[in-house]
């Protein structure tokens, strides 16, 4: 479950006075997620989305991600909007925790992935792309390769309790893609954590088609096709962790459908995949070893990540990945 900071009714009835939402209808929890505490709000207005941002973020940097969603909204882009108080701020404190409302988005994350989901997250990621190209203000990708040897290294005492040999593996896994890691390539804003459980779909009329994107706290300015490295792991694999193509292509056609990749992108997915993999195995390496016993926090498996990493390692060129 989520890693929780229980809110008192009158600490919530507080708060809401600063907003024009009405009468508190309901307020629960959400398990799913890990960064940060969600509720779900029902107020006499509809339904929203309360956030207290834990301390993996940065509270000087929430105005970064809240604008960037705004901005991304106003650009065609379904996402999560921040709900302003009567003053006009939308950031402020509960908890003891910086807290935001933002809308609710209607739909369902995907339990089991098909190809159409794919194509369709590909044009909402190109979609992103090109929309976030004007958001003025950078923000460094503080997971990227800079971070992975320093994650490596508060691991290496205690990394082979998961898996034995596994540091020594990870020290040539990141000899071999750091020093082949991409620096010309196109750069924008990027989701960086686009995983199936921040994307909504929703049917009618027999017709399935993506109502939204969330969870934006990973955000960052970084390569585009880096973007594209994050969903090939989290999308194309299947339970045993094997690599699913078709899926793949769907997912790299739905995104040039809206945005080309130029060849040096398309020549740099594998090396981009590879980094994407060695960094989702390293910050669940460090969750797994580094998080007390009875904390509120479900912990992923890295070497899910590990058997990812080895397929792209592995793969002969850009035609395997889809491309």
């Amino acid at each position: 479950m989520a890693v929780y900071t229980d809110v008192s009714d009158e600490a919530l009835a507080a708060f809401l006075e600063a907003y024009p939402l009405g009468e508190l209808v309901a307020f629960r929890g959400i398990a799913e997620g890990v960064e940060n505490s969600n509720f779900s709000l029902r107020t006499g207005t509809g339904d929203y989305i309360l956030t207290l941002y834990e301390k993996r973020v940065d509270p000087q940097e929430l105005p970064w991600f809240l604008g960037l969603m705004r901005h991304l909204a106003s650009r065609g882009v379904t996402c999560p909007q921040p709900i302003a108080g009567r003053d006009g701020e939308a950031l402020r404190t509960l908890a003891g925790r910086p807290a935001a409302i933002t809308s609710f988005l209607p739909g369902v994350w995907p339990r089991r992935v098909r190809p159409e989901h794919c194509r369709l997250l590909g044009h909402a990621l190109a979609t992103l792309h090109l929309a976030g190209a004007d958001y003025p203000v950078e923000r460094p990708n503080a997971l990227g390769p800079h971070a992975w040897m320093p994650l490596l290294e508060s691991c290496r005492a205690t990394g082979d309790r998961v898996q034995p040999g596994l540091v020594d593996e990870l020290d040539r896994a990141l000899a071999s893609i750091l020093p082949a890691w991409p620096t010309q390539l196109p750069r924008g804003q990027i989701h960086a954590d686009l995983f199936p459980d921040n994307v909504f779909f929703l049917e009618s009329a027999g017709r399935r088609h993506l109502s939204g994107l969330i969870d934006f706290y990973f955000a960052c300015t970084d390569l585009l096709a880096y973007d594209i490295g994050v969903c090939l792991n989290a999308w194309c694999f299947e339970p045993g962790m094997e690599f699913n193509l078709t899926k793949a292509k769907h997912l790299l056609a739905g995104y040039e459908s809206v945005r080309r990749l130029d060849p040096a992108e398309r020549a740099a997915v594998p090396v981009l995949a590879q980094g994407a993999a060695i960094r989702f195995l390293l910050t669940r390496l460090y969750d797994w070893v580094n998080t007390p016993a009875g904390a509120m926090v479900t912990r992923k498996d890295p070497l899910e990540y590990l058997r990812r990493l080895r397929f792209h390692l592995t793969a002969p060129g850009p035609e395997a990945l889809g491309l």
